[in-house]
């Protein structure tokens, strides 16, 4: 009598059903491949296959589902892409917040490390994400911004990025040269991908400003960003207010409370402010002696009592804090010293709080994402924006001579 292998697969039923879901799950694969461009709606790319929904009579779904729904004309959605710190964790990614607009623009207040994970998971249309404003230059607050160039150059940005930030004490302390330093790290990088990508989508451009003064330094279609000084260390932080339509988003990077920010914040829609740690809690957390802990709590930053009285100076429509984890046995005693001192309207953002904003109604709400999601897809703008020669030529004859020959198939389609 024979036994048959069981390593064999053979005739089995079950092996027969396992068969077809492997070419089930493969042709799914081929046509999401196949489909891998985005949809326009109203004028707007969004990931294949969605389709966003209107909201009507501010009844907004409990949770915020990425391009499910429209951006009203009129209306500001505000996206808290990382609320934490330099010594990061898992739920807690660096210091970014995302502002879209209904005329269709989006822009970045700061890029801290960790934040375009979040980013991804919002699957964006990397085309808009061209413009960051910097706050200062500490990596939880502009770590990101190379990944952001690249990843973004690759996703469907197809002009160069943008980045507006402040001067130093010298200019080696400004943003134009740590951008410049940036390019010039991420040579190997940028120009092994020429001909391949859009060449414009490889450029960065930095946009430095006087640290010191209050200034517009964004005006265009009808959205005006301005900055101010903020206090925090050393000469070159700064805080920004944006402007559109008659509603106004206010950002703190890190700065203990001064008075720049209480002149230009007051009576703003959103106004965003870091509400740091206290002394006992970092001593807590990060091992500091008392005298260290307070220096960085409330010397440097603002502690959270310094936050509500910020706050009841401003009297904002929604006071939103961040900078800190949100660890529950930390965020509960932060907002019971925030109450402490200020009473009005108050968000403690965490990564992916959301707020849309409008005249009438400020709605707030987390998102939830797909944590498998791919990018939306390149847009056949990117497809047809200029391309110089492809980067042939950079590897040296020897290397070369080293590549095994007929490993790889040939083309299936025209390549010229």
């Amino acid at each position: 009598m024979k036994l048959r292998n069981p390593n064999v697969c053979g005739d089995h039923p079950m092996n027969t059903f396992i068969k077809l879901l492997m070419v089930v799950f493969c042709s799914s694969l081929l046509s999401a491949t196949a489909l891998a461009k985005p949809d326009k709606v109203d004028g707007i790319n969004v990931p294949s296959g969605r389709i966003p929904q209107k909201i009507k009579n501010n009844k907004y779904p409990r949770t915020y589902y990425p391009n499910t729904e429209k951006i009203g004309k009129e209306e500001m959605r505000i996206t808290a892409i990382g609320t934490g710190m330099p010594n990061q964790s898992p739920s807690n990614v660096a210091a970014s917040f995302l502002v879209e607009l209904g005329n269709g623009e989006s822009f970045l207040f700061d890029v801290g490390t960790g934040a375009t994970d979040r980013l991804a998971g919002l699957e964006v249309d990397y085309a808009k994400l061209d413009k960051v404003f910097a706050s200062h230059l500490h990596t939880d607050h502009v770590g990101d911004i190379a990944g952001l160039w690249v990843a973004g150059w690759l996703n469907g940005r197809y002009t160069p990025l943008h980045v507006y930030g402040p001067s130093g004490s010298s200019p080696e302390l400004g943003t134009k040269v740590h951008i410049d330093h940036i390019r010039a790290a991420w040579a190997w990088d940028v120009t092994s991908r020429a001909g391949t990508l859009p060449n414009a989508g490889g450029e960065i451009v930095a946009h430095e400003f006087d640290f010191s003064k209050t200034a517009v330094i964004y005006n265009k279609n009808g959205v005006k960003v301005t900055t101010f000084p903020a206090i925090h260390i050393r000469d070159g932080s700064v805080s920004f207010r944006l402007d559109w339509n008659g509603l106004s988003f206010v950002f703190g990077g890190d700065s203990v409370p001064n008075k720049w920010f209480a002149k230009e914040a007051k009576g703003a829609d959103v106004v965003v402010h870091e509400c740091f740690f206290t002394p006992e809690q970092w001593m807590a957390i990060a091992g500091f002696p008392y005298k260290q802990a307070y220096w960085v709590t409330s010397l440097i930053h603002t502690p959270p009592e310094g936050f509500g009285k910020l706050m009841s100076m401003v009297k904002p429509r929604m006071a939103v804090a961040y900078h800190y984890w949100n660890h529950r046995d930390i965020e509960l005693e932060i907002f019971e010293r925030v109450r402490k001192t200020y009473d009005g309207p108050l968000t403690m953002a965490d990564d992916l709080t959301v707020l849309n904003v409008t005249k009438g109604h400020i709605e707030v709400r987390e998102v939830t994402f797909n944590h498998e999601a791919w990018p939306m897809g390149t847009s056949k703008e990117w497809d047809t924006a200029p391309r110089g020669e492809p980067a042939t030529g950079l590897s040296s004859d020897w290397l070369i001579k080293g590549k095994l020959k007929g490993m790889n198939p040939a083309p299936t389609q025209p390549i010229e």
